[in-house]
């Protein structure tokens, strides 16, 4: 019984870092894309770029505080458990003031085209 238990907790933890990799890589995927495509936006002179920019970051934030989530499966210590709360509140944090610019950036393109239709 005890073998079963030390096999079911190896499958257990071992999916857990695959699946925490993975979102990792999500979210490092997403991030990179979204400099590519925002750095084009730059060449351009794309009034969008910040808005893009920023809802990128927050969504790669999503993935990385996500498989921060599932890291807290896994661990063993409590000290371990301590860095990995802080890590979620300060990208907690990030991706509120993330949020906040997103909003303010969506009123001020929404005020900008009012005032070229208007013109």
């Amino acid at each position: 019984m005890h073998s079963i238990i030390k096999c079911l907790e190896l499958l257990l933890t071992n999916i857990v870092e695959i699946c925490t990799i993975l979102l990792e890589l999500f979210g490092v995927a997403i991030l990179v894309f979204t400099a590519v495509k925002c750095f084009w936006y730059w060449i351009k002179h794309d009034a969008r770029i910040r808005l893009d920019l920023a809802q990128g970051i927050a969504l790669s934030l999503e993935f990385k505080m996500g498989s921060e989530v599932l890291r807290t499966v896994i661990v063993r210590e409590w000290g371990e458990l301590g860095i990995l709360g802080v890590i979620i509140l300060l990208r907690g944090i990030l991706t509120f003031l993330i949020h906040w610019e997103i909003k303010h950036e969506e009123k001020a393109l929404a005020m900008d085209k009012e005032e070229e239709l208007k013109n």
